[in-house]
């Protein structure tokens, strides 16, 4: 989950009330975020360049690194903790976020040209009037962009964030996509003119902007923002211009946020805006800009439409275990920014219409607020009780037998990665490639590349990292496989496989039989002669990992269900294993 470190003066000024550490933990606690560290402006500082610790003496402000939850990014910055902390606490109402209404004809505008669509094609805007900066405020401001794009905007691949002097530039604007070629302007903090190409290779050795350069360095057309004396406002992701660069003499403050994923534009921008319009002459009013697309369609941003959700009492009640009144949840959504009105149904169930501001896009289904309700009636003051008795699945009961008989048989369970190499279900086990493997798309590893398809190359790799473990070794694991399905809705289906392994002097291929034997008597099936469907019996197997003749197939009914004889010993030199070995492995689900 993201840190977000803030001075501990300027939150507790926020917030109205100083605390001891002890008394914010706990205030953190309540409200379902981390106290993760207390350090100090210079200790950061000699950690950063690995320096040794000196005196604490006038070490500079105390820093608190607060954990907040990876999905709420209206927690990023100061002014949203103070807010919702003030919020939580009772000392602040839920703040009303306002678009100003103002007709479309007087509205800015942002142009959006069809070349767009190459490379990035969204964009939303907003306006923040009468923002009063100091360098608190400022940095604030800067530091919620940075948590933003390496947050929800991963990184500036989905989303990139501009924000303007608005005095130093005129609409309408223009949102386009032209050859670097073409492009030039004087980049952020840099007094030079540059082409877009050439801006390429300067930031190729800056450390901060160097990982954003791939996003768009191999496209034709690289996406540009323009006002309208073609002022050069941005290059998304990677830099704005220096015409328009914020300061703390700013007024009025531009924001555009370019994207591939609109959804995640509007989330960012609503974000920026109701966290900093606090700052505003009119206190959280936004003013609103239009984006006019080329197809002639236009949109006005930004959207504080209020996502309205039916939750029902009985939901919520149920999820957290405690019967609560109707006035006393609501009051508990309100602590957590949610206004919540009860309604009562035809069938005389009591609901609440919970309405979601803009600054809570993680609501997203019913038990996003019977969280906030939990949260907000404390953790620790639900009863503790005994769950409910469930009736586990019957793979999962005959699992657990399974496991129990083998592991009286003498042989320990393991369990191994359910991800592996190609090779290791391949070649390294003397088979063709196996087009029914799940293949991993963009492997960082070779050593994870594909689903496993069987559990031989896991067991078989436990005794290769273990060959100097006194012999006999004898290991087993129950688990799951995944092969492909072409008729399964997601393309492939998980089996339940169980295996076993002996490792030592000699084969023990006999051991191995009688594991087969023993899995057999314990699920009430007899063997019988090859052809009768109503046991089990073992017939001749041609499979490559074990050797010719010393090997076997289990019939279960009429279908084969597993093989075992004593590894190859190909396939043991693969697996640097110098002792024989025998292994069995079944699919389970047939079993049942």
């Amino acid at each position: 989950m993201p840190t977000v470190s803030v001075g501990r003066d300027r939150l507790f000024e926020a917030l109205g009330s100083t605390y001891n550490d002890d008394e914010f933990d706990e205030l953190c606690f309540k409200f379902g975020i981390e106290l993760d560290d207390i350090t100090t402006e210079k200790a950061i500082q000699r950690k950063e360049k690995h320096l040794e610790e000196e005196g604490m003496e006038d070490d500079g402000e105390t820093i608190y690194k607060i954990e907040v939850p990876a999905n709420r990014y209206d927690l990023l910055c100061l002014e949203g903790l103070a807010r919702a902390l003030r919020i939580f606490s009772g000392l602040d109402p839920i703040p009303t976020y306002k678009v100003v209404n103002i007709g479309t004809d007087s509205m800015l505008e942002m142009r959006v040209r069809t070349e767009t669509s190459k490379i990035r094609p969204y964009i939303v805007c907003a306006v923040l009037r009468g923002v009063t900066f100091d360098e608190v405020k400022y940095n604030s401001f800067i530091d919620l962009q940075d948590r933003l794009h390496q947050n929800i905007c991963r990184r500036r691949t989905l989303v990139a964030i501009g924000t303007h002097d608005l005095d130093t530039i005129e609409g309408p604007f223009t949102y386009e996509a032209l050859p670097p070629a073409q492009i030039n302007f004087v980049p952020l903090k840099q007094t030079k003119n540059f082409r877009a190409d050439e801006l390429m290779e300067f930031y190729k050795s800056d450390l901060k902007l160097k990982k954003f350069l791939h996003i768009i360095e191999n496209s034709p057309v690289y996406p540009v923002i323009y006002d309208c004396k073609r002022t050069v406002l941005s290059l998304p992701p990677i830099i704005n211009g220096a015409h328009s660069a914020i300061s703390l003499k700013t007024k009025n403050v531009f924001i555009e946020c370019t994207a591939t994923d609109l959804t995640k534009a509007n989330i960012v921008l609503n974000t920026m805006v109701t966290m900093f319009s606090v700052y505003c002459e009119r206190k959280f009013e936004i003013e609103p800009v239009k984006v006019t697309y080329s197809d002639g369609k236009s949109f006005v941003y930004p959207d504080f439409s209020i996502y309205k959700m039916n939750v029902p009492l009985s939901y919520i009640t149920g999820i957290i275990g405690v019967q609560l009144p109707e006035d006393k949840v609501a009051s508990l959504l309100h602590k957590m920014q949610l206004r919540a009105e009860k309604s009562v149904s035809e069938d005389k169930e009591v609901k609440f219409v919970v309405s979601v501001p803009p600054t809570r896009s993680d609501v997203l289904h019913p038990c996003d607020v019977a969280e906030d309700v939990a949260i907000a009636y404390g953790y620790n003051d639900i009863p503790k009780r005994k769950p409910a008795s469930l009736k586990p699945l019957p793979l999962s009961q005959f699992s657990d037998l399974m496991r129990t008989e083998i592991a009286m048989a003498g042989f320990t369970e393991v369990l191994t990665w359910i991800l592996c190499s190609k090779k290791e279900i391949s070649s390294m086990l003397n088979r063709e490639e196996d087009n029914s493997a799940a293949i991993i798309a963009d492997s960082r590893t070779s050593e994870f590349e594909v689903v496993r398809t069987s559990l031989m190359p896991g067991l078989l790799r436990t005794v290769g990292h273990n060959k100097d473990h006194p012999k006999p070794i004898k290991i087993f694991e129950v688990g799951d496989v995944v092969l492909l399905d072409g008729t399964n809705d997601v393309g492939a289906v998980n089996r339940r496989h169980l295996a076993a392994l002996y490792c030592g002097a000699n084969s023990g291929f006999e051991l191995i039989h009688g594991i087969v034997d023993k899995i057999m008597e314990a699920t009430g099936t007899n063997f019988v002669s090859p052809g009768n469907s109503t046991g089990y019996y073992i017939e001749k197997s041609e499979e490559p990992a074990f050797l010719q003749g010393r090997q076997a197939s289990v019939i279960y009914r009429g279908n084969h269900i597993g093989t075992f004889g004593i590894v190859h010993p190909q396939v043991l030199k693969e697996f640097d294993i110098p002792d024989p070995c025998s292994f069995l492995e079944l699919d389970m689900q047939s079993l049942l």
